[in-house]
């Protein structure tokens, strides 16, 4: 076999077994109960929100949090030195329900510190947070449907569990978004096997930026967020310190009760995957990865210069045919016709990777403004 064949169907397999296990992933991912009952006297609860700079979709994030309908909420944003208009818009939302929000306005960041994790455990230190029984981490841009607190901690309170990540849907406006994002949420999926989570014998873990909610006294016994200052990827980071520490971790599907918009535009597409990458442990592959990860990407672009012109139209097809089958279901959206044009990802994965691989090499990580120097 010509080593073109063996490339052709290599990468054929590889891209057909991940749309396998996708779909199987997707069909073990629990689901909340739609209107589940709560004890007489439910657990108190705090809303840990980092914000920094985040005007376009704080408005409407905040607001969905205020009108949760689980009684005992409470919510502490911490303003990181916002210069966008947040602050005006955290100062007005705070004036109108003082009863459930309070923010707290921070402009340092102590050394050896990435903004949102010193950010969170502020939060985590309020008064508020002490005081409750769980911790409900989220980014600003989330929106909730007034009832999905409500149905989380039903499901948290329904089976032993310390800390649940709830996949949420993710909004895609702007082109670039709409090719990117679909597929960027589907590898996420494809890389958490849901039902092996809970399993206290297998590696699995899963926190989520949006929606992460956390028994305080498990938080605080594996080390909360001071326990990893300078871990980029402290959503993830923080379930697998929890899990190794023998606390149960679990996810379970939020979209599209619970969804965000994570990036405006490809500029900042690529400036988080930039983040991203660099915080990986074996940052020093980054090179070598990118060459089969391009190759797997654009294989509907080569595989019919290698002899395979049917195999690359049925992958270039069925890619975002499964893929985003998934997603219509986890954003309640639509068939977006830009999806089939995925294997342009590639470049925003190759333009991140080769950015985060820089940065490293300064010995630095850069997100919202900042660069921090890492240990």
């Amino acid at each position: 076999m010509p080593w073109t064949d063996l490339a052709a169907w290599t990468v054929a397999s590889l891209l057909l077994m991940g749309l396998v296990l996708l779909r199987r992933h997707w069909t073990r991912l629990p689901a909340l109960e739609p209107d589940p009952p709560l004890p007489a006297d439910p657990p108190p609860v705090c809303l840990c929100i980092p914000v920094r700079n985040e005007a376009l979709e704080l408005p409407a994030a905040i607001d969905s949090w205020l009108a949760q309908d689980y009684p005992a909420l409470r919510i502490v944003v911490v303003d990181d030195g916002s210069t966008d208009g947040s602050t005006e818009i955290l100062q007005g939302r705070e004036a109108g329900r003082p009863d459930r929000l309070r923010v707290v306005r921070n402009d340092s960041l102590p050394p050896g510190w990435l903004g949102k994790n010193h950010a969170l455990d502020l939060t985590a230190r309020q008064p508020e947070a002490q005081g409750a029984a769980w911790l409900l981490f989220a980014d600003g841009d989330v929106q909730a449907s007034p009832d999905l607190l409500r149905r989380a901690v039903a499901f948290a309170l329904a089976q032993p569990t310390d800390i649940l990540a709830l996949i949420p849907g993710v909004d895609a406006v702007d082109p670039a978004e709409r090719v990117v994002l679909p597929l960027a949420a589907s590898a996420f999926q494809l890389l958490v096997p849901p039902h092996q989570v809970p399993n206290p014998r297998h590696p699995a873990f899963c926190g989520v930026g949006g929606f992460t909610l956390v028994r305080r006294e498990a938080y605080e016994a594996a080390g909360g967020h001071a326990a990893a200052p300078l871990e980029a990827i402290d959503d993830m980071m923080l379930a697998r310190r929890m899990k190794r520490a023998g606390f149960v971790n679990r996810v379970a599907r939020g979209g599209p009760d619970l969804h965000l918009r994570m990036y405006h535009g490809l500029g900042e597409l690529v400036r988080a995957m930039r983040k991203n990458a660099a915080a990986l442990p074996a940052w020093g592959l980054l090179p070598l990865l990118l060459p089969p990860v391009a190759l797997v990407m654009l294989a509907p672009l080569w595989l019919p210069f290698a002899g395979h012109p049917g195999l690359a139209l049925l992958l270039w097809l069925l890619v975002p045919a499964l893929a985003g089958d998934v997603q219509q279901r986890m954003t309640g959206r639509p068939m977006d016709l830009l999806w089939a044009l995925w294997p342009l990802d590639a470049l925003v994965f190759t333009a991140g990777t080769a950015w985060a691989f820089a940065d490293r090499l300064r010995g630095v990580n850069h997100w919202r403004g900042r660069d921090v120097k890492l240990r």
